[in-house]
Parts: structure tokens; C-alpha cells; sequence
């Protein structure tokens, strides 16, 4: 089922350039309803590769826009000037079965750095 997400959260996936008014949190938000995952920060980039092809398929008139030269002090001007050319919230549909692909954080982590750096914490079950 299709959900509407703001146009700047939509463009920073079909772009990579931050310009969501969320900011991270709008990112989290788009690329976790796309994959159906609950994705780590240093899976982003994957997420991002796998996302951006079939959200630009979905929304084709995205390719034209322009997220070059964003700053936090003009992100408000061109935030609306993307609202008045696409709108301000577009339907997205998540990414179909078997589009993403489902890594274990911790594993992928270990394949970027060495396992002796990552430090797991686990809480706890009170009884």
C-alpha cells in the first residue's frame, strides 16, 4: 500500500544529497518503509543504492530536480520551489519481495571494519 512522504524526503533518496526536512529521521523513515527493514546508519548507502533506481521509476519527473548547492540557510527557499514543480507529499510504494536485501547490522558492520572494533551491548532481561 502506498504511503505519502514529504517531496524532501523523497528527493534525498532519489538524489543521495540530504535535503530532507526531517533531516535523519526523515531518512530512517523513507528507507525503512522502502526496504521493510529497520536499517543501521552505516546501511544507508546500501539502502540508498537499492532505493533511489525504483522510487525515480515510480516519480520519473524526480531525475529533473536539482539538489546541488543546498545549504541549511536556502533549504527553505528551495524546498518550495520543489513543492510548487513535483508537490509537496507524492505517494511511495515500498520496494517489491526480494528488492532488499535483508543483512544481519552486526555481520554487515564486520565485513566494513574489524570485528575487535565493534562493541555489542545487549541489556539485561530483568526476571
Amino acid at each position: 500500500m502506498p504511503r505519502d512522504f514529504h517531496i524532501t524526503d523523497i528527493l534525498t533518496v532519489t538524489t543521495g544529497n540530504l535535503v530532507s526536512s526531517r533531516h535523519m529521521d526523515g531518512v530512517y523513515d523513507i528507507l525503512n518503509y522502502l526496504t521493510g527493514d529497520n536499517l543501521f546508519t552505516h546501511q544507508i548507502p546500501r539502502a540508498l543504492t537499492e532505493c533511489a533506481p525504483p522510487l525515480l521509476r515510480q516519480h520519473p519527473q524526480l531525475a529533473a530536480a536539482d539538489t546541488s548547492g543546498v545549504t541549511p540557510e536556502n533549504l527553505p527557499v528551495r524546498t518550495a520551489e520543489w513543492v510548487a514543480a513535483f508537490g509537496e507529499m507524492l505517494p511511495v510504494a515500498p520496494l517489491p519481495q526480494g528488492a532488499h536485501e535483508f543483512i544481519d547490522p552486526i555481520l554487515e558492520l564486520a565485513e566494513k571494519i574489524h570485528p575487535s572494533r565493534i562493541a555489542v551491548v545487549r541489556a539485561d532481561s530483568p526476571e
